[in-house]
């Protein structure tokens, strides 16, 4: 497999630390509001991103955060926790909203069958690494105490902007907010790690800590949930292109000053998706939702199938008109996978050549416009229904589309077709059409009961008699 690799600026052979075992960490939701479709796309393409590691045989442990403290509304640490904004809207606790929003978050990557996390870990779980974590860096001379805060100090990094590949004179560049001057900082790139001088009274969560009551700043908390589960060495960081500054550009500060070497190998992000006035964004009103387009009509597997359709480096803009486009190809290819009866035996040779060409191609930094491809050409090939479906079966540990299932609903949803072996059922049908025609009812009765008798179920409609068995 090759990865576009952030930190090298290239595409790169993926080689993970240990042979054969892949550990992968992604930047979780913020759970004060719901997560718009925008944030869903990153995360379709994060599991994709894991499912065609285990495709291709690594042994892949997740894990992901749950931010539910210390995220502020500004990235220059100033403002108002957004979790503490959440409360207030809502007029509920913090933990009120956090599990609310979580539970709703997990609930709308269900609907587009995003793979839960082999470690889910919110941050309020980890208090005691955290502060473990600050005061090795105190320790370590690589943080300081200023003006009540706890402060990274980043000129004790060597090339701190490598990420994202900007200057000091560039710092408010990638930036979402504007960035207030703290006089507490010796360096206006520097970060705080633990807060104890809020610039706000009511933070609800504070924890003792050897700075005095505080909470954590946002970033320490990623480094802190990966180095505990995943250990010293990572190989995959992934989020959206909006956490490369300054977010892991700060995890990858912290963590390295506190290993003493490179932390993480690949670093692995997606693209915003825009709607048709820029960026979707929480704070535009409204919030687009997984669960709002169900509520709209449309399968959550057809936005899967949206996103899919384009790379995960390019920015995707969403429009109605381009998600009914998608439906319509979904619900074509669903149509097509439900004519497959699944006749015919297994062509093994032709399955693992499929699956050598899927691999080829997604392999290729995650293209999925070409795996979807490679799909296409499975099912004009010239082989026998029950090879394609064992083929689409092996895609879609990839893909997730639900294909084979939509199939099947959709068959069932179907009248079955008389072959060849009904016709003694249609010409039992006729008898007893031609006997209520002549008022025989007794008759019309009886063959009902006998193909009753033999699992098979009459339906009388406006347009003649149906039949089904079961």
């Amino acid at each position: 497999m090759k990865l576009y690799n952030t930190l090298s600026k290239q595409i790169e052979e993926f080689v993970p630390h240990e042979p054969g075992k892949v550990k992968m960490y992604t930047c979780g939701p913020t759970v004060y509001h719901f997560a718009h479709i925008g944030n869903i796309r990153t995360y379709i393409m994060e599991d994709v991103l894991e499912k065609f590691l285990r495709f291709s045989g690594y042994d892949v442990t997740r894990v992901m955060n749950v931010t539910d403290v210390g995220h502020l509304s500004s990235d220059g640490d100033t403002g108002e926790d957004k979790m503490v904004a959440g409360a207030k809207r809502e007029h509920k606790t913090v933990m009120q909203i956090a599990k609310f929003y979580e539970k709703a978050f997990f609930d709308d990557c269900a609907m587009v069958n995003i793979k839960y996390p082999d470690v889910v870990q919110p941050a309020t779980g980890c208090i005691d690494e955290f502060i473990a974590l600050v005061s090795a860096l105190i320790d370590k001379g690589y943080a300081y105490v200023s003006g009540g805060n706890v402060y990274f100090d980043t000129s004790k990094t060597k090339d701190y902007y490598a990420l994202s590949g900007h200057s000091t004179d560039e710092l408010m560049v990638g930036v979402r907010d504007d960035v207030d001057e703290d006089a507490n900082k010796r360096n206006k790139a520097d970060f705080v790690l633990w807060f104890t001088k809020s610039k706000f009274e009511d933070q609800e969560l504070k924890w003792e800590s050897p700075w005095g009551l505080g909470y954590p700043g946002w970033h320490i908390e990623c480094s802190g949930i990966s180095l505990k589960y995943l250990g010293e060495y990572l190989d995959i960081h992934c989020g959206g292109v909006d956490n490369i500054f300054p977010h892991h550009t700060n995890e990858i500060a912290q963590s390295e000053a506190f290993l003493g070497h490179k932390w993480c190998s690949y670093w692995f992000h997606v693209q915003h998706l825009n709607d048709e006035t820029g960026k979707m964004s929480k704070s535009k009103g409204a919030i687009l939702t997984v669960s709002v387009l169900k509520e709209k009509g449309y399968d959550p597997l057809v936005y899967r199938y949206f996103c899919l359709q384009s790379h995960y480096r390019k920015p995707l803009t969403f429009s109605y008109e381009q998600l009914d486009n998608a439906k319509a190809a979904y619900e074509k290819l669903v149509k097509r996978v439900s004519k497959l009866t699944g006749e015919g035996d297994v062509d093994i040779a032709k399955v693992q050549q499929y699956k050598q060409k899927f691999i080829e191609k997604v392999g290729m930094d995650i293209n999925t416009s070409s795996g979807l491809t490679i799909l296409y050409d499975a099912l004009k090939d010239d082989m026998s229904d029950a090879t394609k479906l064992a083929v689409i079966s092996e895609f879609e540990k990839v893909l997730s589309l639900g294909l084979i299932e939509a199939a099947k609903s959709l068959s069932d949803a179907q009248p079955p077709v008389a072959g060849d072996d009904d016709k003694w059922i249609l010409d039992l049908i006729a008898e007893r059409a031609e006997a209520k025609k002549n008022k025989n009812y007794a008759r019309a009765d009886e063959i009902r009961a006998e193909l009753l008798s033999k699992g098979i179920t009459l339906t009388d409609t406006k347009d003649g008699t149906t039949f089904s068995r079961g």
